[in-house]
């Protein structure tokens, strides 16, 4: 397992010190287990999909929620009742246990819906940057200006 020492970038960039923290919290959450299985795809410029395998979890079983660009996914499993009767498993290969799954979202990266269809979770995210941020054209003036009284001459 390797680590990284970021403390060259603490003593000569001012200002990367949230970067330097992602990247010292994604090292330490790579160590987790590696349950449930899931895939990151970009679907197009700016969108992107995570794609969570729950197998034997219901909708109403499952949480997500975004706070502070951080995206949590929670499975809590609920007891199964089957009018009281205890099952008796020869083998038990499904992972029925309760999971946390986190992910760092970038700045102006918003969720955008979710869907849970054959054992797969689809959290659809989008990249949404504000206005202000956007490119905007700048019209470019001539450099004549109006003195009081004149109109500028025709060409």
């Amino acid at each position: 397992m390797r680590t990284y020492d970021f403390t060259p970038l603490y003593r000569s960039a001012v200002g990367f010190d949230r970067l330097a923290g992602l990247l010292e919290s994604a090292a330490r959450t790579s160590q987790e287990n590696g349950w449930p299985p899931y895939n990151i795809e970009t679907t197009g410029e700016n969108a992107y999909r995570i794609e969570i395998a729950v197998a034997g979890f219901k909708p109403d079983e499952l949480t997500l929620e975004v706070k502070e660009n951080l995206l949590t996914v929670t499975g809590r499993k609920t007891a199964n009742d089957d009018a009281g009767a205890e099952r008796t498993y020869l083998h038990r290969g499904l992972a029925e246990r309760d999971f946390e799954r986190r992910f760092q979202l970038a700045d102006y990266v918003v969720v955008k819906g979710a869907d849970l269809a054959d054992g797969l979770l689809s959290i659809e995210l989008a990249r949404e940057l504000p206005e202000a941020l956007k490119p905007r054209r700048i019209e470019i003036g001539t450099g004549q200006r109006l003195i009081e009284g004149k109109k500028p001459k025709a060409a």
